[in-house]
Order: structure tokens, then C-alpha cells, then sequence
């Protein structure tokens, strides 16, 4: 999740508000790719999470990686985060590290920063005795046993979450993501792109399903992740059913954010609770507790990152629906979305795809997904084959793009680990799954050795 976000000054009207997301319309030529991925840190002599404080705790890698050249984000005497050119890393509530990659032209250039990026915290954490796991939900950690990170906002939300879902602890202690941001181009190609990632998101969260175990025993879930963002807090995530009314635009999603609940307000360096109150009643005045303070844009670029739907809008789009998982995964992300999206071509044949699945339709693959991954039915079909048609449309748009790399390899390899999935109908859920079965012998701290970075 974020730091605090520097938006602008005073707000004066809805309108402001809505140019603030459409300034992000970029001509192709400056569409960028941002990939954001989250990991569980443990101390490797007993795999316990790592600790805030202490000679092996998270503070000690911040304090770590500073030799690289990032910089300390601090909140009171705390860091809580490093940044450094266009990227940065924060701290999720129980403690996951999370980078947010700078923007970057092409899938080669976001690879090589995530490579470069897990090297500099392997350096680091092998110095103090810890180690970072891919997976998409904790998978042998109580919620008691996680540490609680020295972030204001996170106070706030751990109240306030358990009174809007059942599983709103859980989403923020003990699950990881992968994610990739992309660009538009005017408001047409945001709907679009909006429409088509919300459809496909439950197809690439069977790709990436990667969390199969809780308290250190299969969960009954291929994802686990995805299945506590059905019951988080629903006036914030899911599907998104108005992308797909009529009329759906900026003014739309500015509306829908007007009154989804705030979690805070963030001034002088504090954290002012407004939990449940929505930004239309701060701008309106009607907030007891922020009398006196104007709304500013600022707080509103805040309180667009505690919205939580599949793919979510800002000044970019944020695909969601992926598990953390394995170091070449954290590449085939963005290069699977990037074919779908940066080709005119291949954007048309998705929207295609998907332009006649009924809502229902769509939430129930949501719904459906986390338990049975490629296997769930869809139609005369699968969602493997679905997915299938996903992998290749990227491929084709990957392909149209044409950006090789120094030894004349396009962005299209890093799907091969995906084809693979399609290909031996299983997600990688499945596949650990199988192992700790067999090889493992239920031995589930075998997943620290086998899918740490």
C-alpha cells in the first residue's frame, strides 16, 4: 500500500477532480510500464515473519538497502520506506516488501529492475538472517503471529476492517501480490482497456494462482488471495459492474470514488480517522472530524489508493488480480498485460473476446476462480481456454511491438512460464500442491526452500 501521496493543493470543485485522472491521457509514444510485487520476509533459522525492530527485522533491510542509493521515507522517527528515481519501496501492514518499479518503456527494462531489485534485498537479507518468499497468501503464519508494521494508516485500517467483511485482517497481514500499471491514451482507450482488464482478471488470476496453504495445510483454494477479496470490504473491490454501463468515464469513476468510505486524512504528519465517511461529505463540509481542514488534492490521491477493485483507474491502470509468486512470474505479469493493452490490434481482439459476457458471467468467474483456477467451466468451455486465448493475444501484441533487447529477444518470451500453465492445465497452486503431497511429504516448510527469491 502507499506512502502519503503528493497531489496538489486545495480542491474547488468536482472538476478538478476528474482532470486529475484524465491528465494521466498519454500519447503512445510516453506510455510507460510500472510493476509493483509484494513478499513475505522470515527469519531463516525458524521461518517466523520478520519483526519491525532487531538485528534481523524489516527496519534493518531498509536501513540495508540504503547502500544502493535509495532514500529513507520516515513517518515520526520510523522509516517506513525508501525511494529512489521513479520507484520505491513501502511496507505492507504485516511487514511484505513491496517494490513500485519506476516507469519503464519496455517489459525488458521492468524485468531487469526486479532482478535487480531482488538481488540488492537478497545481498542484504542473507547479512542479517532472513529470507523473502513468493507466494500469494502466508503459508504457515497465524494473523497473531504477524508482526504489525509502525505505519498510522494501518491503525486506522485494522479497526475499521472488520466491520466492513470477513476478511479484511487477512488481506492486509498475510497476502502478496504482483501487479503491472499501465497508460492510456484518451478516455475511449482507458474504457477499453478498463473493460477488458476487469473481464480478463479472473483468467490471469488463475495463471497466477499461487496460494494454496493457510496455517500450514491446504486451504481448500488454488487462491487463496483472490477468494479474501471477495469479503474485504465490498464498497471497495471487486468487479466494477459500472465500467461496463453506459456512459462509463472519468466523471463515472470520480463519482463512484466520491462516496466509496475513507479510511484517513493525512496532515502534518498524522493520520486523522474518518473511517466510513466519504470524500463527498468531506468536500461538502459534513466531517466532524476534519472541520476547519480543506480537502486538497492531495488527500483525494490518497484516497484513490484505498480503492480496491480488480483494475483499478488513477492516472494509470492498475491491473489486481494476481497472486505474488516466483521470480520469473513477477515478469510474465506485465509482459502478458502489455501484449493485451500497448496494441491497438490485439486490444480490439481482447474487447472482442469479452465484449458479450453478461455480469453474471463475470462474477462468476470472480467467485469461481479461486477454487478451481483453468478448471473452472465457462461456457462450452474452460477457463483454460480462455487463458489460452489471453497467452496468445498477448503473444501477437507482443510480437506487433517488436522491442528486442540486447541479444534480439522480444517481450514475447517472458510468457513462456504462462504458455506452460495452459499448456499442462495447471496452476501453480496445483503444482505445490502435488509436491507437498508427494515429494514434500506434508512437509510444508519445504515452500520456504523452494520458492524463496
Amino acid at each position: 500500500m502507499s506512502i502519503p501521496q503528493a497531489g496538489g493543493g486545495p480542491i474547488e470543485s468536482r472538476a478538478q477532480l476528474v482532470a486529475m485522472i484524465a491528465d494521466g491521457c498519454k500519447p503512445r509514444k510516453e506510455w510507460r510500464i510500472g510493476t509493483e510485487h509484494e513478499k513475505f520476509g522470515y527469519r531463516l533459522k525458524d521461518f517466523s515473519p520478520l519483526p519491525y525492530e532487531g538485528a534481523n527485522g524489516v527496519k534493518a533491510l531498509l536501513e540495508g538497502m540504503q547502500r544502493f542509493g535509495w532514500q529513507p521515507v520516515r513517518e515520526g522517527d520510523n522509516i517506513i520506506g525508501l525511494k529512489q528515481g521513479g520507484a520505491a519501496i513501502s511496507l505492507e501492514p504485516g511487514g511484505q516488501f513491496e517494490l513500485s518499479g519506476a516507469p519503464l518503456k519496455t517489459v525488458h527494462e521492468t524485468c531487469s529492475e526486479v532482478n535487480l531489485h531482488l538481488e540488492q534485498v537478497r545481498e542484504v537479507a542473507g547479512e542479517i538472517g532472513a529470507g523473502f518468499l513468493g507466494l500469494g497468501f502466508a503459508p504457515t503464519w497465524t494473523r497473531d503471529e504477524v508482526p504489525v508494521m509502525p505505519k498510522g494508516r494501518y491503525a486506522i485500517m485494522r479497526r475499521y476492517m472488520p466491520m466492513v467483511g470477513g476478511y479484511g485482517l487477512d488481506m492486509m497481514f498475510r497476502t502478496c501480490t504482483v501487479q503491472v500499471n499501465l497508460d492510456f491514451a484518451t478516455e475511449d482507450d482507458m474504457r477499453k482497456k478498463m473493460r477488458v482488464a476487469l473481464a480478463l482478471q479472473p483468467v490471469a488470476t488463475a495463471l497466477f494462482a499461487n496460494s494454496p496453504f493457510r496455517h500450514g495445510r491446504p486451504n481448500g483454494f488454488l487462491s487463496y488471495r483472490s477468494q479474501i477479496w471477495t469479503d474485504t470490504d465490498n464498497a471497495r473491490s471487486g468487479m466494477l459492474p459500472l465500467a461496463f454501463e453506459d456512459g462509463f468515464g472519468f466523471e463515472r469513476y470520480v463519482d463512484y470514488a466520491l462516496d466509496v468510505p475513507m479510511y484517513f486524512v493525512y496532515r502534518d504528519g498524522k493520520y486523522i480517522d474518518v473511517a466510513g465517511k466519504s470524500f463527498r461529505d468531506f468536500m461538502d463540509g459534513r466531517i466532524a472530524e476534519l472541520k476547519g481542514i480543506t480537502p486538497t488534492l492531495s488527500d483525494w490521491a490518497d484516497h484513490l489508493t484505498t480503492l480496491f477493485p480488480e483494475a483499478r483507474l488513477k492516472k494509470f491502470i492498475e491491473m489486481r488480480g494476481a497472486d505474488g509468486g516466483p521470480w520469473r512470474r513477477l515478469c510474465a505479469l506485465p509482459a502478458l498485460w502489455v501484449g493485451l493493452m500497448y496494441d491497438s490490434g490485439t486490444l480490439d481482439a481482447a474487447w472482442e473476446l469479452v465484449s458479450d459476457w453478461s455480469a453474471e458471467e463475470r462474477q462468476m468467474l470472480r467467485h469461481t476462480v479461486p477454487v478451481l483456477g483453468l478448471k473452472t467451466p465457462f461456457r462450452k468451455g474452460s477457463v483454460r481456454d480462455l487463458a489460452r486465448q489471453m497467452v496468445e493475444l498477448s503473444a501477437h501484441g507482443l510480437k506487433a511491438r517488436a522491442r528486442a533487447d540486447g541479444f534480439g529477444d522480444t517481450e514475447e518470451h517472458f510468457l513462456h512460464t504462462l504458455r506452460l500453465t495452459v499448456e499442462r492445465n495447471e496452476t501453480p497452486a496445483e503444482e505445490m500442491l502435488a509436491k507437498y503431497h508427494g515429494a514434500w511429504n506434508r512437509d510444508i516448510n519445504r515452500v520456504f526452500a523452494e520458492y524463496s527469491y
